[in-house]
């Protein structure tokens, strides 16, 4: 018995010594002309998660580009923003609104027409520029990730030169997909994920 209890004593400092896997994340990542911008897709938004992951795989937004930029309010892309609406998205989603999701600085929301159930275009995206946010669209549109590196990035897509569409005068491509980052991996760019 005294040597069944020592082995299992010599094995107890094993077994804690053994490093605990650390959870990992679904992070976005829109490489641009003028540099990255990663951010955490959230769990608590299956279906837009979802729905970024699968055109990201396709490489739907590779031919696109960021077609409505604004200073002080938005970075958006990924689909045509026309008089009709989104005619031109692959599909429409239900909205996914979350008390605990709001338009911050960085949070990355779906874009939609005004359709009266508030579906968002499967394609459109936008990351909110606005450092105090923009709280008016909170359970309007639906806020799904929060970028943790690239507000730099986006500040310079905001600033470009548009037309009187809001449309970027030189065109800036889009490169989208996704990777897997561990919660340590994000927390150095000083962010805890949701």
């Amino acid at each position: 018995m005294r040597r069944l209890f020592a082995t299992l004593l010599l094995a107890v400092p094993l077994l804690s010594a053994t490093p605990r896997a650390d959870k990992t994340y679904q992070v976005g990542r829109i490489e641009t002309p003028l540099g990255e911008i990663l951010f955490v897709l959230y769990d608590q938004t299956p279906h837009h998660k979802a729905s970024f992951i699968k055109l990201a795989g396709e490489h739907y937004w590779d031919t696109l580009t960021f077609n409505r930029v604004i200073k002080n309010f938005v970075a958006q892309g990924g689909c045509p923003d026309t008089p009709e609406g989104f005619s031109h998205s692959p599909y429409l989603l239900a909205p996914e609104f979350r008390d605990s999701l709001r338009h911050v600085y960085g949070a990355v929301g779906a874009g939609r027409d005004d359709n009266p159930q508030q579906l968002s275009a499967g394609c459109q995206f936008y990351i909110v520029a606005n450092k105090s946010g923009l709280p008016k669209l909170d359970h309007h549109y639906t806020v799904y990730g929060q970028v943790f590196k690239g507000m730099d990035v986006v500040e310079a897509i905001v600033s470009q030169p548009t037309d009187s569409t809001n449309k970027p005068l030189t065109p800036i491509p889009l490169h989208i997909d996704v990777i897997t980052m561990t919660a340590d991996a994000i927390g150095r760019y000083g962010v805890a994920p949701k």
